[in-house]
Parts: structure tokens; C-alpha cells; sequence
């Protein structure tokens, strides 16, 4: 359990400043920071405001014994309009919940939504001790990864009149009381300029062959490739790596540069893939092709070790961040149909792949992934954020200024990009099954690329050439035998 945790001095004072500074009785946000239970250790990089909603209410209001919503405080005053003793918080969960969810996407290794935290009174924060440790657990939910194991996370409390910090850890406990709350020791210091940077591209070949209906529960695309995502970081989670060329075994390293390079080695397995598509109850293949580039950042305090855990972590995550949003964009188009009129919708209308029956697909279809891209942070760090294969980079603007309350920078160079090309999703059944099941090469054209793969450089059919081999090798046992018996005779 993490008993202390240390807070980014200069990002703390920037964050009291504003608080002090601004008109309002309560503020939430989260937390973005790390926690590792080995060194009982948490690390506060920065404390993200929750944004209004889009009906431009805020998130987190004090209701006073009346009913009454208390208001933003008179233009110039410094201080809060104290709350009575049965003042309670109001938190509109929902939109908390969401916004950890789309921030936790465009966070890297060694860096999560790690709690929450509020802006008010010490008597209303003791009122509402309930409402907020339900508030830390539906945030850890929503922001939980595959690879996430930790049972804690914590609860940041800035307290006005005085002002005053204090630090809990929540424990996600399926019973929430106050003694889920335990008091932990919170002070400041230099963070985010002893981060050392961790980079990994690492490349997958996805072969799920597509089953004929067996009761399976996977039988539409996102939960095919959702499953698919579980497999590689199972994969993943056992393979040995490199850093800057040299083996990891243990804490043993010695690192003094601030980039690294990290190299993962797979180990060999069977063609699984082949294996299972030889079978008759295989009725085509979904193929998931690309490269992911990965960045992780290691406290100075931490091992060697935990920079390679959380770069496994950041590489699941980009996929199955990138398979969210285009879950999340196919709902929006059903509900754009759906809320629009029929009539004129139903004809141009197409039910997007990700939502695709995979037992009732009978031609191939093509699609890529959202691409990634690393946007200026704090202090040398970096966040990211994706773009469709149709965006520019406009599209991040009001997504890192919304979600991250970060200021974009005016000079697109400083934005690194450097997947040149999103990862590719193929589905095909019988025609190209074949071509893309045993095709290890080339996801371009299955028709045309897969088809020149199997000839030889003379431009012959390889099973021609094949035959013609065979046929000098028989000749030559054939001219073998003869000039032996010749001298024996």
C-alpha cells in the first residue's frame, strides 16, 4: 500500500495558484501520476481540472442546506463563501467518469489517472467523505487497463481558509466507508525533470481465423480483435528485452542517458494461426498488421524493470485505445442515424465495420486504425492522441486544450508522428482466405502482392518451378545408376 506521496513541486504551485485565484466554492479533477506498491511510493506529475459539460454545467457544485446550489464567488474575492455544516457535494459522476476515460487514452507508459482530486472546505469535505470515494472508484473504472492490477488510488484534497493539502489512498473495495480512507504522507518535489524516457516500436502480425457459428460470444469484429489485443499481451507480458542493446536481467543495468531505446525478443511459436486455419470449421481469417510506437517514463527512484512493465503496458493500451475510439465512433454513428430521419438516412447508410457479424461477412474489408501522435506535455514529457487516416492535425487542438487543459503549441514541427502509417485491419473469408492466412509478407493488395510472393523470379508459377527441380534431380539418380551399372559390366 502507498504510504507517501510526492508531488511535482512546480506543477503544485501552479495548481494552488490557480485555485487561489479563482471564483468558484468547489473544483474536481484528476490526478495524473503513478503508483507503485513495491517502494510503497505515489508520484503526483500534475492535477487535470474536470471541464464543464456540454451543457456548460460544472461538474462538481456545493449544495447548501436549502437545496440551493451555492454560486461562483463575487469577481475579485479571494475567498470562498463559507458553507453551513449540512452543506453537501454534488459531483456529476457520469461526465467525471468520461473524462477519465479520454484522458487515460492520451497518457504514456508511467503515467495514469491515478485519482482524483477537490477544491473544497474542510467541513464539506468531511460531509461528502461517501460521495467522494465513490467518485475514486468509478474513475479507477474507468480508466483501468488490461494490464492494471493495483487495488489503490488516491484522493487529493486542497482545502481553502486555510489553505492546505492533504493526501488519502482509497482502497476500491466493493463496500465503500469512511475507513476505505487512509492518511498518507504528501509533500513536494523535483519530478518531471528526472524522468528518464523510454522509446519501443514494436511490431505485430495478427492472424485470428474467423470460426463458422459455434455459440462462441465473439462473433462481431471489436470483440474478435478486443480478444486478439488479450493475446498479445499475454505474449507479451513474458518476453525478454533489450535496452540500448543490451540484455535486461534484473535492476542490474546501469542507464545514464534520459533516452532509451528498448527492444522486445518474442520468443518462436508454432504457427497457431495455420494450424487452426486447416481446419473445416474455419470459415475465414481477421488479420491485424502494424507497428506501435511507444514511449514509458521511469521515476529516478524506480528499477529498471518497471520502465520495461510499463512499456508493455503503454503498447496494449494504444491498441485498445485505438479500438475504443472506433467503437465509440460507430455508436455515434447509429445514434446520428437513428436520432435523423429515416428516410433519407437508411438508403446511404452503412453499419460500420467494427459493428460487422463476423459469421455473416462474404467479401473482404479493409481498414485502418487511428494513428498516433506525441504532443509537448511538461518538461520534456509527452501525451498522446490519435487521428483517423482522414484528420490533420487540427483535429488535437480542442482535444488537448479541453481534456488535458494544455496549451497547444503554435508550431506543428514540435509535434512528433512517428507512425507514418496506422496499423491495417483485414477480414476476409474463402476467395483471399488462403492469401492472408499464409501470407507473411505484404498486407497491400492480398489479390495482387499475395499471388507474386508465391512465383519465382523468372515470373513461372513455383509450382512449376518445383517440378522442373524434381525432374533434374530424378535424371541425374537416373544417369547415377546407369554409369555404375556400365562399370560393372
Amino acid at each position: 500500500m502507498v504510504k507517501s506521496v510526492i508531488g511535482d513541486e512546480n506543477q503544485l504551485k501552479l495548481v494552488e495558484h490557480r485555485l487561489a485565484r479563482s471564483a468558484v466554492p468547489s473544483q474536481i479533477g484528476l490526478v495524473i501520476g503513478k503508483l507503485n506498491s513495491k517502494l510503497d511510493r505515489g508520484f503526483v506529475y500534475d492535477l487535470v481540472p474536470t471541464p464543464p459539460n456540454d451543457a456548460g454545467e460544472r461538474p462538481c457544485s456545493v449544495i447548501d442546506g436549502a437545496g440551493d446550489v451555492s454560486k461562483t464567488k463575487k469577481k475579485g474575492s479571494s475567498k470562498a463563501k463559507p458553507q453551513s455544516e449540512s452543506s453537501s457535494l454534488f459531483i456529476d459522476h457520469d461526465w467525471v467518469f468520461e473524462h477519465a476515460r479520454q484522458v487515460s487514452r492520451m497518457l504514456l507508459g508511467g503515467m495514469k489517472v491515478v485519482g482524483i482530486y477537490i477544491w473544497v472546505s474542510e467541513s464539506l469535505f468531511k460531509n461528502s467523505t461517501i460521495t467522494l470515494c465513490q467518485t475514486v472508484v468509478g474513475v479507477a473504472q474507468a480508466a483501468s487497463t488490461m494490464m492494471d492490477d493495483s487495488n489503490e488510488r488516491l484522493l487529493l484534497h486542497i482545502s481553502y481558509s486555510p489553505l492546505r493539502w492533504t493526501c488519502r489512498n482509497c482502497s476500491l473495495a466493493a463496500n465503500i466507508t469512511s475507513s476505505s480512507l487512509w492518511p498518507c504522507d504528501f509533500k513536494s518535489g523535483k519530478i518531471l525533470g528526472s524522468l528518464q524516457t523510454f522509446r519501443c516500436v514494436y511490431n505485430f502480425d495478427l492472424r485470428l481465423p474467423i470460426p463458422c457459428d459455434d455459440g462462441s460470444d465473439i462473433k462481431i469484429f471489436s470483440d474478435a480483435l478486443r480478444n486478439e489485443i488479450m493475446v498479445c499481451a499475454k505474449e507479451l507480458k513474458g518476453a525478454k528485452a533489450l535496452i540500448d542493446g543490451k540484455l535486461v536481467a534484473g535492476d542490474d543495468l546501469s542507464l545514464t542517458d534520459d533516452l532509451h531505446e528498448v527492444e522486445f525478443l518474442l520468443p518462436f511459436m508454432q504457427d497457431k494461426y495455420l494450424e487452426a486455419c486447416s481446419q473445416k470449421e474455419v470459415l475465414g481469417v481477421l488479420l491485424l498488421r502494424g507497428s506501435v510506437c511507444s514511449l514509458s517514463y521511469l521515476n529516478s527512484k524506480e528499477p529498471v524493470s518497471q520502465a520495461l512493465i510499463d512499456i508493455k503496458e503503454d503498447i496494449i493500451r494504444s491498441l485498445q485505445s485505438r479500438l475504443d475510439i472506433m467503437c465509440d465512433e460507430a455508436e455515434r454513428d447509429i445514434e446520428s442515424v437513428n436520432g435523423g430521419d429515416q428516410g433519407t438516412n437508411s438508403l446511404s447508410y452503412k453499419e460500420p465495420i467494427a459493428n460487422h457479424d463476423l459469421q455473416a461477412q462474404r467479401k473482404q474489408c479493409n481498414l485502418s486504425f487511428p494513428r498516433r501522435v506525441f504532443v509537448p506535455w511538461l518538461e520534456g514529457a509527452y501525451i498522446c492522441d490519435y487521428i483517423q487516416s482522414k484528420e490533420t492535425l487540427e483535429v488535437l487542438k480542442d482535444h488537448c486544450t479541453e481534456l488535458m487543459s494544455l496549451e497547444f503549441p503554435t508550431d506543428s514541427s514540435e509535434i512528433l508522428e512517428p507512425e507514418l502509417e496506422a496499423p491495417a485491419l483485414i477480414a476476409s473469408t474463402v476467395k483471399t482466405f488462403w492469401n492472408i492466412a499464409t501470407d507473411h509478407t505484404s498486407i497491400a493488395n492480398p489479390d495482387t502482392s499475395a499471388s507474386k510472393a508465391r512465383k519465382t523470379g523468372n515470373g513461372r508459377p513455383a509450382k512449376t518451378a518445383d517440378f522442373i527441380v524434381l525432374f533434374a534431380i530424378f535424371f541425374m539418380i537416373i544417369a547415377v545408376i546407369v554409369f555404375n551399372f556400365m562399370g560393372k559390366m
